[in-house]
Order: structure tokens, then sequence, then C-alpha cells
């Protein structure tokens, strides 16, 4: 059974538009030990919502990992890892932070809780809410 996560990507750096085209992407660039953790954690076939922040600010996204974590090749120092990441399906509607906040289903998600990190879980019942709002079936 997968688990869920949320990742973050500035979309005027990596927009969920080139993971598409793009067909695969290694996620790399991660300098917060629990961030870390996270993608240490996830598992080939692993579900992530795909969240733009800063601009947009909007879960725009489904993908899966494709290779567990690994060494991360950009870091000159510390100990940090990469998962390697494919598309699944954009969302037929984006679902903003502003409706997450809105919805009662969704208060105790992470990325309200820990908005400062690029890697958060997301629970099963936290996945499946989010594609209803994003009118979405996989």
């Amino acid at each position: 059974m997968p688990s869920y996560w949320l990742v973050k990507s500035e979309p005027f750096k990596y927009p969920f538009e080139r993971l598409v085209k793009e067909r695969k992407t290694t996620w790399d660039g991660v300098r917060n030990f629990e961030a870390r953790n996270h993608l240490r954690a996830m598992k080939t076939g692993d579900q992530l919502l795909f969240y733009h922040s800063n601009e947009g600010k909007e879960i725009v996204g489904i993908a899966k990992v494709v290779r567990a974590a690994y060494p991360d090749a950009t870091a000159d120092d510390g100990d940090w890892s990469v998962v390697d990441v494919a598309p699944v399906k954009a969302l037929a509607a984006p679902v903003s932070l502003a409706a997450i906040r809105d919805d009662k289903k969704l208060a105790e998600m992470q990325i309200l809780k820990r908005s400062r990190l690029s890697v958060v879980p997301v629970t099963p019942a936290e996945f499946k809410r989010v594609l209803e709002l994003g009118k979405t079936k996989l």
C-alpha cells in the first residue's frame, strides 16, 4: 500500500508542467533534516501531491516516486538525499491553500502545521479529499 506525501516547488523554478514534459526528475536540493527524512521514508510507488509554493499556493498535480532515496549529488556537504519522481496526472481543478484551510477534513494537514517544510506526509483520507476538491480521479 503506498504512502502519500506533499512536495513543494516554486513554479518559476520547477512547475508541474515541466515534470509532465520531462516525464521524470530527481527531487533534489532539500536541505532540511525533517524534509530529508521524509524523502528517505518514501518508497517506489508512493503518491505525491505537487504543490506550487509562493506563486499560486495550490496543489496542481499528482506525481509518484519512481526511485527510492539515494544520495544527493548536488550536496556540497552533509548527508542529503533525493528521490526520482514522475507525473501521474494534473488536477482538473487546482486546490488552493485557502481551500485547504477552509476544509474541515483537511484541518490537520501538515502543510498547515509545518508550512516551512518542502516535503510533508499526507494521510490517505487527506489525499482522497484533495482529489475530490480537485475534481480528479486516479
